[in-house]
């Protein structure tokens, strides 16, 4: 029997567990576990991709994105993120997943350390691996939030460090002073900050820090998904110095090319449309995360609110388990 040889770096990386549990869900199975909004993409953005593809724009776009949607974003970051870019150091990416794995791809060496909390999204140990880089957690608070000086102790020889706020499992969102410590450590050690910041519109009782206020080795995350309920559409972007987008430019160009036309089009809508859909879906995650919350409190679960996202991290113990 012929035997197939593949890559060590990839055969060692397990598919998601959240992904097996989803594909062995029978017929009319309601799935609590993937971060997918249960709301439909908003009309105005839906009429945006149709009006593209009735005029024909379905070919190649620039590697960068187009750059009506570049300039989007950049007035997005200075209005909600006090952040300062220019278009040409933004990358318009299919989805955030696409660029954090051109980044790790760009910035990652053999044996480099990467850190980000644990637990956290699946998806950063194993782009970490794939660039051929060590995962290495981060332990998590009482309330689910990194400890800045617990994580500066691991900072000396890693490469980059992942923000995640609110966070992805646990809906924690890091306060102003932690990203501020944890931006002003990595970058003193030489780390580079990668912020993934998908959630950001999803906060509840408090407000949004952007990493990329704190410090310049930073480079910021984000993504339509969340945000507009475009999941499938595969629409996010990153932005940063401009050598960093330079040389994650050079993967894009060679593993993608470009993220969809039809997508872009359809966020340059969401980004310059109204926003009320936005604030419509963040208030309705508020209401099933208190009655949520409050109901499993009932039931005798014991764990921290979230205060973003829309994931409750339930810690099962036996005892609940078997109760």
């Amino acid at each position: 029997m012929k035997k197939y040889r593949i890559a060590s770096r990839v055969k060692d990386i397990e598919i998601s567990g959240i992904r097996k549990l989803f594909d062995a869900a029978g017929p009319g199975s309601i799935n609590l576990g993937l971060g997918e909004p249960d709301f439909d993409t908003p009309e105005h953005i839906k009429q945006a991709a149709a009006r593209a593809l009735a005029m024909g724009k379905t070919g190649y776009t620039p590697n960068l994105g187009i750059p009506e949607l570049r300039e989007a974003l950049c007035r997005k970051l200075s209005q909600e993120n006090n952040l300062s870019y220019t278009p040409d150091q933004v990358i318009v990416t299919a989805g955030a997943s696409e660029a954090l794995h051109i980044i790790m791809q760009a910035l990652v060496e053999d044996g480099d350390r990467v850190l980000f909390a644990d637990p956290g999204f699946v998806s950063y140990g194993a782009l970490a691996v794939m660039a051929g880089g060590r995962p290495d957690g981060l332990s998590l608070d009482s309330r689910f939030c990194i400890d800045p000086e617990a994580a500066k102790e691991k900072m000396d020889g890693a490469r980059i460090l992942v923000l995640n706020s609110p966070g992805n499992p646990t809906g924690a969102v890091e306060d102003k002073d932690s990203i501020r410590a944890l931006v002003e450590y990595a970058n003193d050690a030489g780390v580079t900050v990668v912020s993934d910041e998908v959630y950001e519109h999803f906060i509840y009782d408090t407000r949004h820090w952007s990493a990329g206020l704190f410090g310049e080795d930073v480079i910021t995350v984000n993504a339509t998904s969340k945000t507009f309920a475009m999941t499938g559409w595969r629409l996010g972007y990153m932005a940063g110095p401009k050598e960093y987008i330079e040389q994650s430019l050079k993967v894009h160009q060679y593993c993608q090319a470009c993220a969809s036309s039809v997508s872009q089009y359809a966020a340059l809508a969401g980004y310059t449309g109204p926003q009320d859909c936005v604030r419509e879906m963040r208030d309705e995650y508020r209401g099933r995360r208190d009655y949520l919350y409050g109901r499993m409190r009932e039931l005798g679960f014991d764990f921290p609110l979230p205060g973003g996202a829309f994931y409750l991290f339930v810690p099962m113990k036996r005892s609940m388990i078997e109760q």
